[in-house]
């Protein structure tokens, strides 16, 4: 596994673990990471600071790009971006090595087949010795193999350096390190300035995809083992765009539960195949701890042939992919295959007449939260939803009321509520300390949030958020949302309809596929996972199925709600069975 590993924070040295070289000691005058870091705890590493890549993993790499010894690979560049003491590299020379006897092609014809670059000198020249020896074991003579090793060893940063290569690449493979922008000192700031897709609290590697897919040639491919969190966190939003916008996503294979390295890792690595060609079906499978022991060989010929397995290898061929900045849900092959299936056969909530929403974040509650229906005005006073209250299959207001600062127009004059005005002027310094208030000191007395109140009024459906599971309830239009509730009002529902559909385990899927599950169990039910349920349209809904799905939000009768729900998504046997409570997120 290649990786930059800091592990000291001495003002004169760094150390670096490699991935699979020793621990080593590198001057900051070559090294352009020029700040002392503290070690990446999730990094695996022995005692002697050694970190292996199992070779089964490369060659499942290089035989999906397409590195395989049956191709003229002398007629092919091949970069290895982070060589360290060269995984990828040794086994790329040695399918080079097989390749030239096969075409019978003299290896030492071979200068410009393979490139790999190494930050730090003494790293490279044990590539490069390694290197030698590999070649001269497959018949280089030592001259040959000296000036091949020589020529295919880079000192050097290959996020700076990719784009002055003379020929673009074929294949891009390895393992990027793994830093956090935060980590990189000053130079975070260049490698965001070359590389726009580093944005918010990026990784490096981020970086690496970007640098890569610039630099493959049409057709060209790119196979990296790497943390998977970019695919689905925030961070990774404009690299994704990146992706979808100009590449082929071809395959994702989830390696959690895989051997893939000699020691336990405890991050959370996949592999993906990029290809620069147009957007095709994508295999996506998880692998187990027997993967390794099928092979590299086997495991690409059933990805291959898009079959679909339990156990080791689970797989499912996606017919179509994301795009955009949307996340790439880390789920069971087969039910990531129903997923897209389903979003797309059916609009967002959304995009039939709904409005998913959020409560009022007050940035003060003691202030603008209270039981005391004379504290102020009456008109300043709605009564406010908790999330508490929402329980089973009622709202169950508990007397809390929002002292609201808000009319339809802005904020109140206070001159027109002489007790608001006391009230707040009592809490001045609390109120004008906030960040709200700081910013705009002449409205210190506003919430976070403006306030609609006509929401008060209006029905809705309340979601608490951190449950284990969706649970719709009805607020016939009696409350204002706090906070913890979203919310859902809708112009063509009837909410009692959509309350009972969204209970149903095909809304849960959803949720779960996009969610954040916490600890305890509890998933996040926030506003943007709400909005990414897909729904038939209220006018493909029948009179006897609505009236089911009615009885159903009243009961909380969530298998009546997978019955109604099952007919109108086209569930099929299997398919329920996925989507079922039994079937697990991996």
């Amino acid at each position: 596994m290649q990786t930059d590993v800091y592990l000291t924070e001495q003002p004169a040295t760094i150390e670096r673990v490699s991935h699979v070289g020793v621990l080593q000691t590198i001057q900051p005058a070559l090294f352009p990471y020029e700040r002392p870091r503290t070690v990446v705890p999730s990094v695996p590493q022995e005692k002697n600071g050694v970190v292996y890549t199992k070779p089964w993993v490369v060659d499942l790499i290089l035989d999906l790009v397409g590195y395989t010894v049956e191709r003229p690979l002398h007629q092919l560049l091949l970069i290895e971006p982070a060589a360290g003491d060269g995984s990828f590299l040794l086994r790329a020379a040695e399918r080079l090595a097989e390749s030239c006897v096969r075409h019978k092609v003299p290896l030492s014809d071979c200068h410009s087949s393979i490139v790999a670059f190494e930050l730090n000198d003494q790293s490279a020249e044990r590539a490069r010795a390694a290197l030698r020896q590999v070649l001269q074991q497959h018949g280089a003579k030592s001259g040959d193999a000296e000036v091949l090793a020589d020529s295919w060893v880079r000192t050097g940063d290959y996020l700076f350096e990719a784009d002055h290569l003379a020929a673009q690449a074929d294949f891009v493979v390895g393992n990027p390190p793994y830093i956090r922008l935060e980590d990189l000192g000053e130079m975070g700031e260049h490698y965001r300035a070359a590389y726009p897709t580093m944005v918010g609290r990026a990784d490096i590697y981020v970086a690496f995809y970007e640098a890569a897919l610039r630099h493959l040639k049409p057709g060209g491919a790119c196979g990296f083992i790497c943390a998977d969190r970019w695919m689905f966190n925030q961070y990774g939003a404009e690299l994704r765009q990146f992706i979808t916008r100009s590449f082929s996503v071809e395959a994702v294979i989830q390696m959690h539960h895989a051997d893939a390295f000699e020691k336990e890792v405890s991050a959370y690595p996949a592999v993906t195949i990029i290809r620069n060609a147009k957007q095709g079906p994508v295999m996506v499978a998880t692998l187990d701890p027997e993967a390794e022991r099928i092979g590299a060989t086997a495991l690409a010929a059933e990805f291959a042939q898009g079959r679909v397995g339990k156990g080791t290898t689970n797989a499912a061929r996606v017919d179509r992919w994301y795009t955009g900045t949307a996340p790439w849900p880390l789920m069971d092959p087969e039910r990531l295959a129903l997923l897209r299936r389903l979003e797309f056969e059916f609009p967002t909530l959304e995009s039939t007449g709904t409005t998913v929403g959020i409560g009022v974040a007050t940035g003060a509650d003691k202030v603008f939260i209270t039981k005391d229906p004379r504290l102020v005005e009456s008109e300043r006073l709605l009564p406010l939803a908790m999330a508490f209250d929402v329980k089973g299959s009622t709202v169950t207001w508990s007397n809390h009321y929002l002292v609201n600062p808000w009319n339809g127009k802005g904020l109140v004059d206070l001159a027109e509520y002489p007790k608001l005005e006391a009230y707040f002027l009592q809490h001045r310094d609390h109120l004008q300390g906030r960040h709200v208030g700081l910013k705009a000191p002449a409205n210190w007395y506003r919430t976070i949030d403006r306030v609609n109140d006509q929401l008060t009024a209006t029905p809705k459906l309340y979601l608490p958020d951190f449950k284990g599971r969706i649970a719709p309830v009805l607020d016939a239009g009696n409350t204002y949302p706090h906070h913890n509730l979203y919310f859902i009002t809708a112009e063509t529902w009837d909410l009692e309809v959509l309350g009972g559909l969204l209970l149903s385990d095909v809304a849960q899927f959803f949720i779960e596929a996009y969610g954040v599950r916490m600890r305890g169990g509890y998933l996040r039910f926030q506003a943007q996972y709400l909005r990414r349920i897909c729904v038939p349209r209220p006018n493909e809904i029948s009179a006897p199925q609505a009236e089911h799905l009615r009885c159903a939000f009243a009961a909380h009768d969530v298998a009546l709600s997978n019955a109604v729900a099952g007919e109108l998504y086209r569930l099929t046997a299997v398919e329920r069975e996925l989507i079922g409570p039994q079937a697990t997120t991996s």
